[in-house]
């Protein structure tokens, strides 16, 4: 197997820029209320999906960070099936859930858009959308060109 580039390390000012709307996302749903343990949950389900293990990895501790607790993380890909998810992280994980599996479905459900539409503003529904695209971006490329875990 070749050795990959990584797109980083490779073009920097690139990495940068999504490093800085990264943190404009995270100060934006921080502004309009969305709480941090939402946006985490969304990072952290989205990354499972991709198989970004660096991603998942990294939010699953943001995630704890930010309140979300240990069995919830350990029950994230079978959320659906449990009580330990509030209405608003139901409403996150769904959505991240339909736009990490367009490439299958080609569509977010309205259902699943409009259940969302109940439970957050107009705002803060937007941010969870962009922070959906950047770790979408993000997996992407740490799919393409794997990091390793870091160390513990």
């Amino acid at each position: 197997m070749a050795t990959r580039a990584n797109p980083g390390t490779t073009h920097p000012r690139l990495f940068r820029r999504l490093i800085a709307l990264h943190q404009q996302v995270e100060q934006t749903a921080e502004e309009v209320g969305l709480s941090a343990d939402v946006v985490e949950l969304v990072k952290t389900r989205a990354s499972q999906i991709n198989g970004c293990a660096f991603c998942t990895d990294m939010h699953a501790q943001d995630a704890q960070r930010a309140g979300v607790t240990t069995r919830q993380l350990a029950v994230l890909p079978v959320w659906h099936e449990t009580e330990l998810f509030t209405d608003e992280q139901r409403a996150a994980l769904a959505l991240a859930e339909a736009m990490s599996t367009l490439s299958q479905t080609q569509q977010v459900p309205d259902e699943v858009y409009d259940r969302a539409a109940e439970v957050f503003t107009a705002e803060q529904l937007s941010v969870l959308v962009w922070a959906g695209a950047v770790i979408q971006t993000f997996n992407a490329l740490n799919v393409t060109a794997p990091k390793p875990l870091p160390a513990d």
